[in-house]
Order: C-alpha cells, then sequence, then structure tokens
C-alpha cells in the first residue's frame, strides 16, 4: 500500500522497482531528491527517511551531506541524518532569498573541495532537497553549477532537466521567478559574486488591461526568508484610472477571450500611459480627460480596472530587503452572494539586479521600473495556471530607500564566504510541519468568504484549500530517479543493505490516531551540527549581517504583526452581508 501511494504522489516517475527512492545525481558529486520523511502517515507516499539514509550510506559511506530549503519544515529531526545537514529554508513555488544564495553554493563548495583532499574512500556528495526535489532544489543545483563550476545557465538547467525530467513533462526549474533568480546567478557570479541588500520602497505600480475586481498587494521576506508577509494591499482609493475602456467589460465575449489568452493584446504597446514610465522616472499622471475616471472619485463598490491604471500607496510601503514579490487576485461577483475567484498569480524580482547593480560593480541604481506581461507571471502552486486574464501589463516602480538623505544609504555589501571559511546556516524551521510560511501557500482558485478586514479592497477572504490537495502536486508530475551516469536503474535494493541500529518499531494504529510523533532515531550515536545559527555570530564569523528589523521602517510593524495575505482559490464563496465603506 506505502508503494502505490508513493507512485501516486509521484505522478508518472520512473521509479527502481526495488529501491523505490525518489532522487537522481544532477552530476556525480550533487543529488537532488525529493523531501523525506521520518513520521506516518507522510512516509507512506514520501521517499522513507532511514532508507533514503541506508541508500546514502551503502553508496558515500560518512561522505554525504544534506542541504535543505523546507520552510514548512523537513519532516525529520537532524539527529535522524547524523546531524549532516545545513538549513536554508524558504517558501515553496519561490525563488529563495538572494542573500542566502552565497552561503548555500559556498557552503557547498567547501564540503565537496574538503573531500577532495582526502585519499581514497568513498566520492563526496551534496543532497539537496525540498519537498518534490525539483523546484527549490533544482534553483540551487544550477546555481552550484554556474557559480562554481563554470557551466552557462542554459546548460545547468538543461542537465537538471536531462536528469530529473521524464520526456515530454517539460523543465526540471519552471517557475518564471526561480528561472529568473539562475539568470541573477550567472550576473552575480561575473560581477564577482558580491550582493548588495537594500531597503527598497514601492512608488508606485501600473497596469495596462486592468480587469475589473483584481486585489493587488506587496509582499516580502522576513525571518531570514523562512515567512513572506504582507506589507501593503492597495485599496480602492489609491488606484487612479488614468485610461478608461476597461478590458473584458463586454459581456461572455470577452470573457471566454481572457481565457483563451488574447484579449487585448494589440493594444497593450499603444497605451497612452506608457510613455509616464519614462526610464524609471517616478510621476504622479492625471485621470484621462477622455473616458478616464479617477477611481477616487467614482466609487462604483468594486474594485475599477481600466486600459491603464496607477496604484500609488497613500503611506510608504518600505520592504526590508531587495527581494519583492507583487501578488495579484481577480474575483468576479456571482449570484445570490456568492464571488468566484476567477485568477491568481504574483512575480518576484530583485531590485539590486534590475538596478543593473552587478553590470555597476555593485553600485545598483537607486531607482528603477520592474516591467513582466500577464503570460510571464509565476502561477498557482508552482504551475502555469492563472485562471482567466486579471491584466495585460505590469510595471512596478521602486526607489532605494535612504533613511537619512545625504548621510549615505544604508546597505549591505554581501560577499560570498571564501574557500575554508565559516559559513553560517540559517535557523530551521520545525521539523514537524507546524510552520506559516506564505500568505500565498496553497494558492488556488476557489471559494471565498468576506473579511471585515479586506473591506475596501475585497469582497471575499480565503478558505484554505485542503492539505489533501497538496499531496499530488502539478510541479511533481514528471520527475525521474537517475544515477551519476544518469542512468535511471540505481541498481541498489534497499532491502539488502545492512540495517541502522534502530531503537523504535513501527507506529500502531492508535498512535496515528492520537496524532503522536512517530520520528524513529535509526542512527547511532548522531554528530552534532558542525555549524549553528544560535551558537554563530554570521557578522563575525560569516559576514553575514543581521536583517533590518521591520518594526525600525516607516509605518513599520514588528513581524509577528504583519498580516498574511488570504490564500488564494479559484471557485464560488459565499458572501455576508456587511455595510462596506469605501
Amino acid at each position: 500500500m506505502a508503494s502505490l501511494l508513493r507512485q501516486i504522489v509521484a505522478g508518472p516517475r520512473s521509479r527502481h522497482p526495488e529501491a523505490g527512492l525518489d532522487l537522481c545525481y544532477v552530476t556525480p558529486f550533487i543529488i537532488a531528491t525529493s523531501g523525506p520523511s521520518g513520521t506516518y502517515p507522510q512516509r507512506a507516499y514520501r521517499n522513507p527517511l532511514d532508507q533514503l539514509v541506508k541508500f546514502l550510506d551503502y553508496k558515500h559511506g560518512e561522505e554525504w551531506k544534506i542541504w535543505e530549503f523546507r520552510a514548512e519544515g523537513t519532516g525529520y529531526p537532524d539527529s535522524e541524518v547524523y546531524g549532516r545537514i545545513r538549513h536554508y529554508p524558504w517558501p515553496d513555488h519561490h525563488p529563495p532569498p538572494f542573500r542566502l544564495v552565497g552561503l548555500i553554493v559556498a557552503g557547498m563548495r567547501n564540503w565537496l573541495l574538503e573531500g577532495e583532499e582526502k585519499k581514497g574512500g568513498k566520492d563526496r556528495v551534496v543532497v539537496v532537497h525540498c519537498k518534490a526535489g525539483k523546484g527549490r532544489s533544482g534553483t540551487m543545483a544550477c546555481s552550484y553549477l554556474i557559480s562554481e563550476c563554470g557551466w552557462k545557465p542554459e546548460e545547468a538547467l538543461a542537465r537538471f532537466t536531462e536528469r530529473r525530467m521524464r520526456p515530454g513533462f517539460g523543465q526540471g526549474v519552471s517557475i518564471p521567478s526561480q528561472l529568473r533568480w539562475v539568470g541573477y546567478v550567472d550576473r552575480w557570479t561575473k560581477a564577482g559574486k558580491v550582493y548588495v541588500e537594500r531597503q527598497i520602497e514601492i512608488m508606485e505600480v501600473h497596469v495596462w488591461g486592468l480587469r475589473d475586481g483584481v486585489k493587488v498587494q506587496v509582499e516580502g521576506y522576513v525571518d531570514e526568508g523562512k515567512k513572506i508577509k504582507l506589507f501593503h494591499v492597495f485599496t480602492k482609493k489609491e488606484r487612479v484610472v488614468v485610461e478608461g475602456n476597461t478590458p473584458g467589460g463586454g459581456g461572455f465575449t470577452d470573457m471566454i477571450s481572457d481565457m483563451a489568452g488574447f484579449q487585448n493584446q494589440g493594444r497593450i504597446a499603444s497605451s497612452k500611459s506608457s510613455d509616464q514610465l519614462d526610464g524609471g522616472k517616478i510621476s504622479m499622471p492625471q485621470p484621462s480627460e477622455s473616458g478616464g475616471s479617477s477611481s477616487t472619485s467614482v466609487d462604483t463598490g468594486a474594485e475599477a480596472g481600466g486600459g491603464a491604471v496607477i496604484f500609488k500607496p497613500s503611506t510608504r510601503v518600505i520592504l526590508p530587503t531587495s527581494d519583492i514579490n507583487i501578488d495579484f487576485e481577480r474575483r468576479n461577483k456571482a449570484s445570490i452572494g456568492w464571488t468566484m475567484v476567477t485568477a491568481v498569480a504574483h512575480v518576484w524580482f530583485n531590485a539590486y539586479f534590475e538596478g543593473n547593480g552587478p553590470e555597476q560593480n555593485g553600485k545598483a541604481d537607486d531607482t528603477g521600473v520592474f516591467e513582466i506581461e500577464w503570460d510571464k507571471m509565476d502561477g498557482i502552486k508552482g504551475s502555469s495556471r492563472k485562471g482567466t486574464r486579471a491584466l495585460d501589463r505590469l510595471a512596478v516602480v521602486w526607489k532605494a530607500y535612504d533613511p537619512e538623505p545625504g548621510r549615505g544609504m544604508k546597505e549591505d555589501i554581501i560577499h560570498e564566504p571564501g574557500i575554508n571559511s565559516p559559513v553560517v546556516d540559517m535557523q530551521p524551521a520545525d521539523w514537524k510541519g507546524v510552520n506559516d510560511t506564505s500568505p500565498s501557500l496553497g494558492q488556488d482558485l476557489g471559494l471565498r468568504t468576506e473579511s471585515p478586514l479586506s473591506a475596501d479592497v475585497s469582497k471575499a477572504s480565503s478558505v484554505k484549500s485542503n492539505e489533501a490537495d497538496d499531496v499530488v502536486a502539478t510541479s511533481e508530475e514528471g520527475v525521474k530517479p537517475s544515477g551519476p551516469s544518469g542512468e535511471e536503474d540505481l541498481d541498489v535494493d534497499v532491502s539488502t543493505l545492512p540495517q541502522p541500529h534502530g531503537n523504535a518499531s513501527e507506529p500502531t494504529l492508535a498512535e496515528l490516531n492520537a496524532g503522536l510523533d512517530t520520528a524513529s532515531a535509526t542512527t547511532a550515536q548522531p554528530m552534532e551540527r558542525q555549524t549553528s545559527m544560535s551558537q554563530m555570530d554570521p557578522v563575525n564569523s560569516a559576514g553575514f549581517p543581521s536583517q533590518v528589523s521591520t518594526a525600525g521602517l516607516p509605518n513599520g510593524v514588528p513581524e509577528d504583526q504583519l498580516r498574511d495575505a488570504k490564500d488564494h482559490h479559484i471557485g464560488h464563496f459565499q458572501s455576508a452581508k456587511r455595510t462596506i465603506y469605501s
């Protein structure tokens, strides 16, 4: 039964009939695997942790170490893998906080170089895993090949796809923002591996072809990247319709056109407000005299769209890092008090790279504009699925925040740690998986209930998706195992390998029903973790400055008081009767 569940979760993967492990050798020294689990019921459909450990012990002895990227929790304590694990967690379906990239690849490099100095013995390997062993793991495996091995981005991405994916099931790294980060890594490498972290203020968000009923919000990383928090939701009073003629307002025909993806495509470039960006200059346009009207003076009770709309925050929106996420959700009012969420999308960008920092010796532009089209944005749960079209094109006007003009802008210059230098890792997420990592975690097209907190921006808030829906994730389809030379047959029967010194038995049904922790210590005398965030001063030991507290920013509040954005789903939701003041 457990083997059947793993087959269902894996989708059309090619699994070794005896080993039954979902892992691949990206190169002879990099292994990518889906997240193992030492607890039930997860180990019934994930890689069983004890079997993975037996495989690695058999193939590589003591010469393996894990780099994990799961902000949702690993699913096992460090002691289960002899303490040979480094933690750099961030939320699923998103790119890493860029300040972590240099730490991750430097730690991997140092581990492998130390192994080369040893005479004889088994080959040393790095084991990377997230949940599916695809998006986050692929992003960092490719980043290592680019930054430490001199591979071109297209070569690294092609290798990961070849070793991890079955033909016909798409790319190994497929999420647009993660692919953008791989391009950033290439530029970072060519510029000497220097990254400058700054606080960024969002000045305006320009949208062309905005449909009615679209909620727009700004998000960013906190807590070392383990969590994504909501920094601002644009209200109806903060949007100015520069050009009217809302696309998709023509009834059923326009709705079908939106779903097909070609609504208003021919008119994007000719928008009246496109010249107002003017190479990144920040300006507040006036409403158009013909056809356009300001949503601040004409309130229809819903989020108004338009051919060109500008969102300008009424209070300063300042993020503590250069990693910025802009999130969209479109809702259409249905009959009998229900709301249909029909579109969900978001996009990440980094202001240091969009400001040409690597090409200007680390001196990124103080202001800039990030532009992207709807079709190139991230979809739901790492897929390309976004629902109906919510907009045609987006431009985000940003500015580096200077708390004391004239005295020098505050910025953290982060160099990649040198060879044999200590490399700090991050505080791990709770391995039991009780972590609230992302406001958009579980985003989907689904039902909504009304929230008083979002009266000015949305008549609906999300109902969380069923956790069971997450078992079979679209981002995992087509993953395959492969050996050091690319062969799909791993040629190992795990059942015949030496058994670890177990000290616990399989859980009983009563224990499962009671929700007890069933992870067993299957390894003998675990080693202590070599590096711990709690044991090391990151500034002194690794040159890694601590992040700025959000409470210290203008209009800022402590991280634990920042609101999470509502989870997204597509479908119908019931709306309660309330008086909405806009």
